[in-house]
């Protein structure tokens, strides 16, 4: 009896037979996935989706209008119901002085400056001229929708219905309006909307007849990239089992059997399989299976407490007018037991103001720390750093976050960090070990987002394309074998 004819033997003849029909049958579908994720993937680090950037909300607001403001800040909180106030927003919309306010545990409430009423739903006229004046260019048509492609996402659920501007002035600008409170919330343009086709739309499986119910998305994001890892696995594995080195190897020297597309794909399988495993692998991450990473953070109470958010805000806005002429934004808050104000003028001018004197805000290190004890309190605070640099958790892909920040670490079991603004003294970010442990498996895997390769690039771009460009070779030799296949 020979050893194929064991039952040990057969047994394996059997598995490695299903082997590589799974992979076959699994492959032809999963390089088609993995090629069209790759290049959208490259797109995406160019060209992310749509949205209202700090600066291009500025570009677009009016200079406040002080003379017409007659309502204090402290009257717009009781009318919205009293509630503690996270923020409370002063600009110009639709060409009057609004406040707008932000409860720490309810909807925003947009309540007129001028006459002290909650604004009504805003309305297509309303919205036309708000469109109108944000875009300097006059509005070719207004259209109410639920939502489309770009104003899909949740965080706009407290807006709908939306309503859609479109811009008569070149590149096909579009604003969104929230009928609610009358804010623009997104701004896009054609070059943008034409390359998230090709980038965020397809990565993300992102169509809006799916993303629209959230949770049947993420089961198909699962489901689709569950498959994807098998395939990506049992490629490794074949690979490795065809492998021939030493003097074991095939014919003419050669360690592959294969050749044209099937040596290709063997070959880049080899050198880049890992690569392309653990990258769909942190992608099958991106929705959480389970929700193994999820952790409450910060407590609302505890937050609260640290802002002293409770108390009223007596500040006169007249006063505050004569501080802040050509002011675009006000964002007045609790902060570390004090009313703090923060006035925009531009993207580069923004300065923090007493809320009691209007003089520069003032803080320092003993009280950021002494507030900062009651924000876990199931830990003590075992270390405060001052980052001047950004660290593993605390950091940016296209450029450099918030600095200098204080770092808080606490000895709670979740291990909570706390990342603090010196200058306001503003909780700007907070971890635990779950959120890090995410951070290395998604984050890491998937973008390798080191700050040695952000910060120095295009050393992060190069990177990304050669891994990219491996994993491509692999998926497109794929397709082109798995394409034969089926035509025979």
């Amino acid at each position: 009896m020979s050893a194929s004819d064991m039952p040990g033997g057969r047994l394996g003849h059997h598995l490695k037979r299903w082997l590589f029909l799974v992979h076959r049958w699994i492959g032809i579908v999963t390089c088609m996935l993995f090629t069209i994720w790759l290049v959208s993937g490259l797109v995406m680090i160019y060209v992310p989706f749509p949205s209202l950037g700090k600066a291009e909300r500025l570009a677009g607001l009016a200079p406040i209008d002080w003379a017409a403001v007659r309502v204090t800040p402290e009257e717009a909180r009781r009318v919205a119901g009293g509630r503690p106030v996270r923020n409370l927003t002063l600009e110009m919309r639709d060409r009057a002085p609004v406040w707008q306010i932000e409860p720490w545990d309810a909807a925003p409430v947009a309540i007129s400056a001028v006459s002290g009423n909650v604004l009504a739903q805003t309305d297509g006229a309303s919205a036309r001229r708000i469109a109108g004046d944000f875009g300097h260019a006059p509005v070719r048509l207004i259209t109410a929708l639920e939502r489309d492609q770009w104003t899909v996402a949740g965080s706009f659920d407290r807006h709908r219905p939306l309503w859609k501007a479109e811009l008569a002035s070149e590149g096909g600008r579009v604003l969104y309006v929230s009928s609610r409170t009358g804010e623009v919330v997104l701004d896009t343009n054609g070059t943008e909307r034409f390359w998230n086709w090709i980038g965020s739309v397809p990565h993300w499986i992102y169509p809006t007849v799916l993303r629209q119910y959230n949770l049947v998305w993420r089961q198909v994001v699962m489901w689709v990239s569950g498959p994807c890892i098998i395939g990506a696995i049992t490629g490794i594995w074949i690979g490795i089992l065809r492998l021939r080195t030493g003097r074991r190897r095939y014919s003419a020297g050669r360690f592959t059997p294969y050749r044209g597309w099937m040596k290709w794909h063997h070959v880049s399988g080899l050198v880049g399989g890992v690569f392309l495993t653990t990258w769909i692998f942190s992608g099958w991450l991106s929705v959480d299976p389970g929700r193994l990473f999820a952790s409450p953070g910060l407590s609302l109470a505890s937050q609260i407490r640290y802002a002293g958010a409770d108390k009223p805000l007596t500040l006169a806005a007249d006063a505050l007018g004569r501080s802040a002429t050509g002011v675009k934004l006000v964002h007045i808050r609790w902060s570390l037991g004090r009313p703090q104000v923060l006035v925009e003028r531009g993207p580069q001018q923004a300065s923090f103001l007493s809320g009691k004197t209007l003089t520069p805000w003032q803080t320092d290190r003993a009280t950021i720390e002494q507030r900062a004890a009651q924000l876990v309190p199931a830990g003590h605070i075992i270390a405060v750093d001052r980052l001047v640099a950004p660290d593993a958790y605390w950091y940016e892909t296209d450029g450099l976050p918030l600095l200098p920040v204080l770092r808080i670490r606490f000895d709670d079991p979740a291990r909570s960090w706390v990342y603090i603004d010196p200058a306001s003294g503003a909780i700007v970010g907070d971890t635990d070990t779950r959120r890090r442990l995410y951070r290395w498996a998604f984050d890491l895997l998937h973008k390798w987002d080191l700050n040695g390769l952000t910060q120095a690039r295009p050393a992060w771009d190069a990177v990304l394309w050669l891994t990219s460009l491996a994993g491509l070779v692999i998926a497109v030799s794929g397709v082109v074998i798995g394409w034969r296949r089926l035509n025979r």
